[in-house]
């Protein structure tokens, strides 16, 4: 869980495709999510302040960059990948992100081991139509445990899974989860298209 350091020369990054070959119930996509997506699920970061926002899922910085610009040098960004190839492209590619080879499953134990307080933001790269329910929940469980009581979390979808028995299991769990849960624009410019899931204020367990 210690945050991942790079030395010596910069590296392509990684071929999506074929990590995907490799680990498609982690990854989830064939390729990068683009720009218009970056921006609309980056859009929850604060202007002002001095935010924590954590990134679930970076795989190779497609949101990174995004919430790198928004942030602008302030607050705390930091990055949960599993996959050890990707977050060492991202690593070298943003020296200002603190980045953890970890499990998503296990945010209070990363915002603790970096000495960061409640998360202002939590935004998600994660494939959750991949997840079983198991996986879905443990890690929602997760991400609620460690956000601010104002905090919101953010997660992308893609338009053609949103029926899916899945994807219909995960914003069931969102609605149960944050008092408030909104969806945002399809991105048809994305491949595939896409939309944002924006969810506000965690629901906390009875005694949390």
């Amino acid at each position: 869980m210690a945050p991942l350091t790079t030395t010596g020369r910069r590296a392509g990054p990684p071929a999506f495709l074929t990590e995907f070959l490799r680990r498609p119930s982690t990854i989830g996509a064939v390729a990068p999510s683009g720009p218009a997506l970056a921006g609309d699920i980056s859009a929850a970061v604060p202007r002002t302040g001095a935010p924590v926002v954590v990134e679930l899922g970076p795989g190779t910085g497609a949101f990174t960059g995004a919430l790198q610009r928004r942030l602008g040098g302030r607050g705390h960004h930091l990055a949960v990948e599993v996959n050890p190839r990707f977050a060492r492209w991202i690593a070298q590619r943003h020296p200002g992100v603190r980045v953890a080879v970890a499990d998503a499953a296990r945010l209070g134990d990363l915002l603790a081991a970096h000495r960061l307080p409640p998360a202002d933001v939590v935004v998600s790269g994660l494939p959750w139509a991949a997840f079983p329910a198991a996986r879905q929940r443990a890690v929602l469980a997760a991400v609620v445990a460690v956000l601010a009581d104002n905090g919101a979390f953010t997660a992308f979808a893609y338009r053609h899974l949103r029926w899916t028995p899945p994807a219909r299991r995960f914003h069931r769990l969102l609605a149960e989860l944050f008092e408030e849960v909104t969806v945002g624009r399809t991105v048809w410019r994305n491949l595939p298209p896409a939309l944002v899931y924006h969810c506000r204020r965690p629901i906390r367990p009875d005694g949390a």
